[in-house]
């Protein structure tokens, strides 16, 4: 999958956006998802391993 090189060559300020910009997603998502049905209910599947791996990465490089 494209998605993990791409974290990888990500700096670090990128990987904190990225992972804070994802997490508010998933919480819009699951909103929604809780009102009416989503078109894609995968897609809460997809950004909660998005999330892991941005936090995986970061957990690697020791970013606070």
């Amino acid at each position: 999958m494209s998605n993990k090189n791409i974290v990888h060559e990500m700096t670090d300020q990128e990987l904190l956006k990225k992972l804070r910009d994802e997490k508010i997603g998933l919480n819009k998502l699951r909103l929604v998802h809780q009102a009416s049905a989503l078109d894609n209910p995968i897609q809460l599947r997809f950004k909660r391993r998005d999330i892991a791996r941005l936090s995986t990465e970061i957990n690697k490089r020791n970013i606070k």
